[in-house]
């Protein structure tokens, strides 16, 4: 059986939470006592499995050579090589434990999240695909028992949209679509093609985990914070109030615009839950390029560049080109069905997070361009 990486770091790790829990003021803060709590709890039970899984190993060495030793009784021989294949199943099961245990969390798992879809090349057939995977993150959360909160919107004038913001409330919404950011293509003959040819979109979508006011400092002075009277439907209201409020973020060039609600106050607060947000997950590509670069082929970058995933209408697929995963499914994927790709993504993601612990290389499969298939 391979060997285990190095407990030194949890170890120590273990040692500063220790002091930090005997501190006197460790409960001024309650959020910070219990994210310490939590963390210690995780690393106590680590190294005790870590503990269990070297007195296993002896157990077995043991056994091992007393079921091996010619002069030992033939009785005790027995019962030692019979034991050996429950000891094995046991180590095998606490070294896969261990391992998941030393794969560091992503902080921001639990967190609810924020999702940005935009029309892409493909004009208006690009603005109706963004409505369609609009419904389909809905119905899977939906499905999930999340809640959908409307940020921001702009129709096009076929039905679709140019451009949709919502929060999704939940348990772990971030952990289950935080790889879904980036470009996705649909192949399909649209309604406007009198000639019946295959035209190819792209939708563009960034899943960002809502930031709350702790993880980032917004100065105010780099604040530039303006309102203008909302256009669209909604009846006079909308129109003859200055309630739409757009805010840009000077050091980064961010702008953030929400018109959704009739109040200036409402637009304001969901303007800079968007913008904390964005910020947030710039930091977090940020920080995440950086291991990257040791981890060339990590899975959920963020990377909106990147070419994600088509859904071929005429074939009834839709190819993930990150793990080389198809499915013909393709109906049921756009009712919210979309478990099957979020688990691949999260396996393949556990497994360049191992292939980078234990020291190996990672090589996703991967699937060919779809401007490649027929």
């Amino acid at each position: 059986m391979e060997t285990l990486p190095d407990i030194g770091p949890f170890r120590h790790r273990l040692e500063e939470l220790d002091a930090q829990m005997a501190a006197p003021s460790f409960y001024a803060n309650p959020r910070t006592a219990t994210e310490v709590s939590r963390e210690h709890q995780k690393l106590s039970a680590l190294v005790d499995d870590y503990k269990r899984y070297q007195r296993l190993a002896r157990e077995r060495s043991e056994a091992e050579a007393l079921a091996r030793d010619p002069q030992g009784d033939p009785g005790l021989r027995e019962l030692a090589a019979a034991e050996l294949p429950e000891l094995d199943r046991q180590r095998e099961t606490l070294f896969s434990s261990i391992l998941r245990a030393m794969i560091p969390p992503e902080p921001t798992d639990s967190r609810n999240t924020v999702m940005e879809i935009r029309a892409g090349t493909g004009g208006e057939e690009a603005a109706l695909f963004a409505a369609e995977l609009t419904r389909m993150y809905q119905r899977y959360a939906d499905e999930q028992g999340w809640k959908i909160q409307p940020m921001s919107s702009s129709p096009s004038e076929r039905g679709g949209f140019k451009e949709i913001i919502f929060l999704i409330t939940g348990t772990d919404v971030y952990r289950q679509l935080k790889f879904e950011s980036g470009v996705q293509r649909v192949k399909r003959v649209p309604v406007t093609e009198a000639n019946g040819r295959i035209h190819t979109s792209t939708v563009t979508v960034a899943v960002l985990p809502e930031a709350e006011e702790v993880d980032l400092h917004l100065d105010p002075q780099e604040l530039e914070i303006t309102v203008s009277r909302a256009s669209g439907p909604g009846g006079q209201g909308v129109n003859t109030t200055d309630s739409a409020v757009q805010i840009l973020h000077k050091p980064t060039g961010t702008i953030v615009f929400c018109a959704d609600e009739r109040s200036q106050i409402k637009n304001k607060a969901k303007a800079m839950t968007v913008l904390r947000s964005r910020l947030l997950k710039r930091k977090e590509d940020e920080e995440r390029a950086r291991y990257a670069a040791q981890r060339r082929n990590q899975i959920g970058s963020g990377d909106r560049s990147e070419r994600i995933r088509t859904y071929h209408f005429l074939q009834n697929r839709v190819t993930d080109h990150r793990i080389g995963l198809t499915l013909y499914s393709l109906a049921q994927i756009l009712e919210g069905k979309i478990e099957p790709i979020i688990a691949a993504l999260q396996k393949a993601d556990f497994e360049a997070k191992l292939a980078a612990l234990t020291g190996k290389e990672y090589i996703p499969t991967r699937a060919p361009d779809a401007d490649d298939e027929s």
